[in-house]
C-alpha cells in the first residue's frame, strides 16, 4: 500500500477484512430481528470477550457453544449464565471495592478446559475485571507467588488444585469451579448486566522456560483486527466445530477461543490432552478444526497407525499450531497423514502472533513459521538494529495491532526492547526472499563455540529426520577448550536402536564440524512445560554421558 494516504490505506484494509468476513460467512444474512439484535449487542459490548459471546447469542441463540464432559451449552445458555455469575461475582468479591491501586478487582483463575473456565472468563469481561491466566503446571509455591506479586484478590480453581487453594493468603477469596461455581450462576439473580465502564485488562504469564514466569499485560482492545490477522492465512467458518485442546490460559488457546466465539463456534474441550482421545473426538464430534500445540501432533504420530485410522478423521479441515517450535518432519509427517490442513502460527506471549504458515507454505518449506498477516510487521536486525538482507540470521523484531503494555507485578524486564516502533521477541531467525520467516531459537540459547556460532535449531533439526529419533533438543554445556559445546538429549521411538557415534556421524555429513554434538544423552522424554515446550534449563549433562574426547 506504499503511496497510498491514510484513508487510502484504511479503505484497503476494510476491503480486505470484507472479502474475509464474506468468505468466513461473518456477513452471512440472517433472520432481520436476529441481526438487529446482533448489531445491538454489539454496539452495548464491543468486540471484547463478553461482547462476543452476546453478540453470538442474539443471532443464534440455539446453536451449541460448548461441548464438554458435563454436556452441551448454546449459546443463549453461556450469554444467560455468564450474565448471572457476573453479577454473582460482583457481589462476592465486592463490586465497590477498588482493586490494585485503586483499580477493579483482579481475578486469578487456575482451570482446566472445560465449560467453567470459560464461562469465567467471559463473566470477568462482563464484569470488567482484571483477569490474571494462571499456569497449570506451576507448583502450588509458584502460584502463591504469582497471585501475591499481581496482587489478585479473587482466586477461581478446579478441586484438583487444592493444594494450592490451602495456601491462598488470607484475604483472598477462593471459589472452586463444579457445585460451588454452579451454585453461584443458578442462584444469582436475573438483572440485566450493564457493560463495564472500563474494560479489563488480561494478564497471560510468560512460559517461564528462561526463568521466573512474568505476567504480560495485554489490555482489552475492541476492534476486529486480531479476528482478521487470523482470517487472513487460516480458513476458518462460521460454525466450525473446533475442539481446543491447547491450554485456554495460554495466549494461543484464549486467542483461538475468542476466535471461536467471534465464529459463532461449536467449542468442544476435554480437560486433559490425550492424543486417542483427540482423535475418537474428532469422529465422533465432526470437529472441523483442531487447536493445539505441536507436541500434541507429535503424541498422535506416535499413536500406532491401526489405532489412529480406525478413528474417522475425514471432518478436519484445519489443525492450527502454536506455543512452540514446529519440527520440519512432523509438519510433513502430519501432513502426509491427515492432509494438507496444518497451519503453524509463531509467536510470543507479548506480541501473539506475528506470522502464520500456511499448508502450501510447510510443503514448500517445512521448517518455516510463515509470513506476517496483514497488520503486521516483521524485521530481522543487526545487533546495531540495522535490517539485514534475506538470508541473513538476525535478531527478530516485530510489531502489529496487539497491544502489550509491559509486565506487571514486578516483573523483571519490565520493557522489551525496542527499535524504530518494533518490539523484541528475544529470537534469532531470518527471512527468505519470498518473505518467510525461519525461528532458530532464542537468542540467549545460541552456542558459542571456539568462536563459531552454533543455533541448536539447527542441529535438533538434523538429529530429528533420523529415522529412529523421535524427538531432540540441544543445549550449550561448558568446555574447558571451547568455552561451550553442543549437548543433545535425544529420545528414541519406541522399538527403535541407535548409539551416539550414528548421531555424530549423521550431523557431521550435514553440518560443519563444530556443530556435532560431542556429548549425546539418551532420555526418556524430554522435559517440557505445560504449553509444551522444552524447558531447556532442566536438561543437565549426566556424567556417563557418551562423549568420546
Amino acid at each position: 500500500m506504499t503511496g497510498l494516504s491514510g484513508a487510502g490505506q484504511r479503505a484497503v484494509s476494510a476491503a480486505r477484512a470484507g472479502g474475509m468476513f464474506a468468505r468466513s460467512g461473518l456477513w452471512r444474512p440472517g433472520p432481520p430481528l436476529k441481526v438487529v439484535r446482533q448489531l445491538g449487542a454489539l454496539r452495548r459490548w464491543g468486540t471484547l470477550l463478553g461482547g462476543t459471546v452476546a453478540s453470538a447469542a442474539a443471532r443464534d441463540p440455539d446453536v451449541v457453544a460448548i461441548a464438554d464432559q458435563e454436556g452441551e451449552l448454546t449459546y443463549g445458555e453461556v450469554d444467560a449464565r455468564t450474565d448471572r455469575l457476573a453479577a454473582a461475582l460482583g457481589r462476592a468479591v465486592g463490586a465497590g471495592e477498588p482493586g490494585r491501586a485503586g483499580g477493579p478487582r483482579r481475578v486469578g483463575v487456575l482451570c482446566r478446559n472445560h465449560r467453567g473456565m470459560v464461562e469465567t472468563l467471559v463473566a470477568c469481561s462482563k464484569s470488567g475485571s482484571d483477569l490474571v491466566l494462571l499456569n497449570t503446571g506451576m507448583s502450588a509455591e509458584q502460584l502463591v507467588t504469582v497471585i501475591e506479586q499481581q496482587g489478585v484478590q479473587t482466586v477461581i480453581a478446579d478441586e484438583e488444585f487444592a493444594e494450592f487453594l490451602a495456601l491462598v493468603p488470607a484475604g483472598v477469596q477462593s471459589i472452586r469451579t463444579g457445585p460451588e461455581l454452579e451454585d453461584l450462576i443458578v442462584t444469582a439473580s436475573g438483572a440485566r448486566v450493564e457493560p463495564p465502564s472500563k474494560a479489563g485488562r488480561t494478564i497471560v504469564l510468560s512460559s517461564g522456560t528462561t526463568g521466573r514466569p512474568k505476567g504480560a499485560d495485554r489490555r482489552a482492545r475492541p476492534g476486529l483486527s486480531p479476528l482478521t490477522s487470523i482470517l487472513s492465512r487460516i480458513p476458518y467458518r462460521v460454525h466450525e466445530r473446533m475442539l481446543i485442546d491447547a491450554p485456554l490460559f495460554h495466549t494461543w488457546g484464549y486467542a483461538m477461543l475468542q476466535t471461536a466465539i467471534s465464529l459463532r463456534a461449536t467449542i468442544v474441550l476435554r480437560p486433559r490432552f490425550d492424543p486417542e482421545q483427540t482423535l475418537r473426538a474428532i469422529a465422533e464430534t465432526g470437529a472441523t478444526a483442531l487447536v493445539a500445540v505441536p507436541v500434541m501432533l507429535q503424541r498422535i504420530m506416535d499413536v500406532p497407525d491401526e489405532a489412529r485410522r480406525k478413528h474417522d478423521t475425514s471432518s478436519l479441515r484445519i489443525a492450527a499450531v502454536s506455543g512452540s517450535a514446529l519440527p520440519a518432519t512432523l509438519a510433513t509427517a502430519f501432513m502426509d497423514e491427515f492432509g494438507d490442513v496444518l497451519y503453524n502460527l509463531y509467536g510470543s506471549t507479548e506480541a501473539s502472533w506475528v506470522t502464520i504458515a500456511t499448508p502450501a507454505d510447510l510443503r514448500a518449506r517445512p521448517g518455516t513459521a510463515g509470513t506476517p498477516p496483514p497488520g503486521t510487521t516483521v524485521a530481522i536486525l543487526d545487533e546495531e538494529g540495522a535490517p539485514v538482507p534475506p538470508g541473513t540470521t538476525g535478531r527478530i523484531f516485530a510489531a502489529n495491532e496487539l497491544p502489550f503494555t509491559g509486565y506487571t507485578g514486578g516483573g523483571d524486564g519490565g520493557a522489551k526492547e525496542m527499535r524504530d516502533g518494533l518490539m523484541s521477541l528475544g529470537d534469532v531467525g531470518h527471512l527468505d526472499e519470498d518473505g518467510r520467516l525461519y525461528v532458530h531459537g532464542r537468542d540467549d540459547d545460541m552456542i558459542v563455540s571456539g568462536g563459531e556460532n552454533v543455533f541448536p535449531s539447527a542441529i535438533e533439526a538434523v538429529v530429528e529426520a533420523l529415522p529412529q529419533v523421535r524427538e531432540a533438543a540441544v543445549v550449550g554445556v561448558p568446555d574447558e577448550r571451547f568455552g561451550r559445546r553442543a549437548a543433545a538429549f535425544i529420545v528414541v521411538r519406541d522399538g527403535e536402536t541407535l548409539d551416539a557415534d550414528t548421531v555424530r556421524d549423521h550431523v557431521r555429513d550435514h553440518l560443519a564440524r563444530f556443530a556435532v554434538p560431542r556429548d549425546v544423552h539418551f532420555v526418556d522424554a524430554l522435559p517440557r512445560n505445560a504449553t509444551g515446550k522444552v524447558v531447556r534449563r532442566r536438561l543437565q549433562p549426566r556424567p556417563d554421558a557418551d562423549d568420546p574426547s
